[in-house]
Order: C-alpha cells, then sequence, then structure tokens
C-alpha cells in the first residue's frame, strides 16, 4: 500500500467520473487539486459536505485548482447524487477494482468496504502539500480547507 504523505508524490490514479469519463490525477498537474474522499455520496454527512463544496465556488475562483471527490459509489449512483444535488464538479468512482485508490491514500476501510474522510491538497508539481482524516461520522470544516489553500 501507498499512503500518501504530505512532502510526496501523490499517488496516481484513474477512475471514471459520474458522466463515464476516464479521470487521470497526473493530468492535473500544473494546477492543484483539492482531492477529497467520501465513504457514500447519499449518507446524511457525505451530501452536507458535498453541498458545502458546490455552495463554495471561492475555493477554486482565481486559483489554478481543482475539486476532485472519490468515492466507492458506483458512476450510476454518482451521477444520480450529482443530478439531485446540482454537483457540477468532478465526482470519481473507486467501485472497481474496490477502493484501491483509496487504499493508495490510506483512507479505505475494508471492513466497511468504503473509503473514510480524507482529504489531500496536492500543489501544482504533484506533491501532497496538506491533508487531513476525520473519524468516521465526523464533517470535515471547509475553513481548514480555505486556510490550507491560502497557504499553498
Amino acid at each position: 500500500m501507498t499512503e500518501a504523505q504530505i512532502g510526496r508524490t501523490a499517488p496516481d490514479f484513474t477512475l471514471t467520473d459520474q458522466h463515464g469519463r476516464r479521470v487521470t490525477l497526473s493530468d492535473y498537474r500544473g494546477a492543484a487539486v483539492l482531492l477529497v474522499f467520501v465513504p457514500f455520496a447519499f449518507s446524511d454527512t457525505c451530501t452536507n459536505e458535498l453541498i458545502e463544496l458546490r455552495d463554495a465556488p471561492d475555493l477554486t475562483e482565481g486559483r489554478a485548482l481543482e475539486v476532485i471527490v472519490i468515492s466507492c459509489d458506483s458512476i450510476y449512483t454518482l451521477k444520480a447524487w450529482a443530478d439531485a444535488h446540482g454537483y457540477g464538479g468532478e465526482l470519481l468512482s473507486d467501485f472497481w477494482p474496490h477502493g484501491e485508490a483509496s487504499r493508495d491514500y490510506g483512507v479505505f476501510n475494508p471492513q466497511k468496504g468504503l473509503a473514510t474522510r480524507g482529504t489531500f491538497l496536492i500543489d501544482p508539481q504533484g506533491v501532497v502539500a496538506w491533508s487531513v482524516v476525520n473519524p468516521v461520522g465526523e464533517a470535515r470544516d471547509i475553513e481548514d480547507y480555505r486556510a490550507a489553500i491560502a497557504a499553498l
């Protein structure tokens, strides 16, 4: 297992988004990436976190920064969630091989088959600059994202 660590190159991956397109992390080099792992899109805590991201355009405005959300949900579940909540950002499925990207970032819970709430800020060179992993059931604070992005 490759666990993402601050100061190290972020593990690369290719996953499918909610529209069926293949997305590769290293294709974003030159821009910072806020990589947000969530357990399941339709859970209450995840829904609230994702809506908060949707409603925070200041995170990316005027910056070369992409927000990418990853879940072990299928692409069909992610599309249904995005359609239901008007979410236009990248929602990537880590469904199969199940949790492979989540494992590489050290946030996969094999007993429950889900990604825990881990967030990684990756700089334009592809290096992990900041991260936070929250316990099960505990939402992340978007102000922490703002502070980390401002420090980048």
